[in-house]
């Protein structure tokens, strides 16, 4: 559209033009108000609906130092075991007069530290981050100026600012101790390349007291990775009894390579996925998973946040939300 023929933008004096009243008293019925009259409010409520007037937030958080906004950074929006997280962490701040502001990573340290630095330019008053904040420049500055910081969905001893998450390595040793107890020797691993999902592979094999076949992918993983990565841990041990995944995404597409190949699951080959997504319970045969809960974290990591936001002091830092194994078809033992 070309400039002359923008249309004007409506001003807060146009409101108070239409609402009859001073553009002092049309601001404090729009920000403060409990010092107008009700039927001052009502005026200029219906002066902003028939002039369509939007306020200047940016203006506004200028003059408080607040934008009432928090950013949050995820690896990959479309990834189903962050979903609830979000989702209760959007819900919990909107009720606390906060806005979320989504940014993705695509699991790039680059491109994460251009967020962040894009993010303290809008000024959000906070940041929640899935997974640990990479180290450099960027993660300093957010120190420097203060800006509360919630990392998520990982665990370390010394967070950024605080921390709302649990340990991969845990769960790495935790499913390789389930494998020992099922008496299987000859398993392989199905697996993303991102540090989170190492950290899984390097607690597995620990326990497991022995390297395994593995497959490696590149996130964000799904059906087509699965099938590859089965086909390849095939191709190293033939006779393969398990297979322990890096995400549910992956073990579907472990499961769908099984099928193809006329492989029963669990009767030749067990699969285990990671992240307890809400599909895996609905899969043929059901899949056995890690169940995190990411609802739990969304809403620890929102009050984290606005108290954080807020100026209060925070006595619990780091927060474990843990985890759970939950057996189902794909790894049980099938009736005689």
């Amino acid at each position: 559209m070309p400039p002359a023929s923008r249309p004007k933008s409506v001003t807060l004096q146009d409101v108070a033009r239409s609402a009859g009243v001073s553009p002092m008293t049309a601001s404090r019925a729009l920000s403060s108000p409990e010092l107008v009259s009700q039927g001052t409010i009502e005026k200029v409520r219906a002066a902003v609906e028939a002039t369509g007037y939007i306020p200047n937030l940016l203006a506004g958080g200028l003059k408080s130092k607040r934008s009432m906004t928090v950013a949050a950074l995820v690896p990959v929006i479309s990834v189903p075991q962050f979903l609830p997280t979000i989702q209760t962490l959007t819900e919990e701040l909107d009720r606390a007069g906060y806005q979320l502001i989504l940014g993705q990573t695509g699991y790039d340290h680059g491109r994460e530290a251009a967020l962040l630095n894009t993010m303290v330019g809008r000024r959000v008053d906070g940041i929640v981050a899935a997974g640990l904040l990479q180290p450099g420049d960027a993660a300093k500055r957010l120190a420097r100026l203060g800006i509360p910081v919630v990392e998520t969905w990982d665990m370390t001893d010394r967070p950024l600012d605080t921390l709302v998450g649990f340990s991969h390595l845990k769960v790495g040793s935790a499913v390789a101790g389930y494998f020992l107890s099922k008496g299987w020797q000859r398993v392989g691993l199905a697996t993303a390349d991102d540090q989170r999902a190492g950290l899984r592979r390097e607690g597995f094999v620990s326990t497991l007291g022995r390297e395994i076949p593995t497959a490696t992918v590149k996130p964000p993983t799904g059906v087509p990775h699965g099938r590859r990565a089965l086909t390849e841990l095939l191709h190293i041990d033939p006779q393969l009894r398990a297979v322990f995944c890096s995400s549910d995404g992956l073990a579907e597409g472990v499961l769908t390579e099984a099928q193809a190949r006329g492989i029963r699951v669990p009767e030749d080959l067990a699969v285990f996925g990671f992240g307890g997504a809400d599909f895996s319970a609905h899969l043929n045969p059901s899949l056995s998973t890690v169940h995190i809960d990411g609802a739990a974290i969304g809403l620890h990591a929102a009050q984290l946040i606005i108290a954080r936001c807020r100026g209060e002091t925070v006595d619990q830092r780091i927060i474990d939300v843990g985890f759970r194994i939950i057996e189902r078809a794909s790894t049980s033992s099938p009736p005689r």
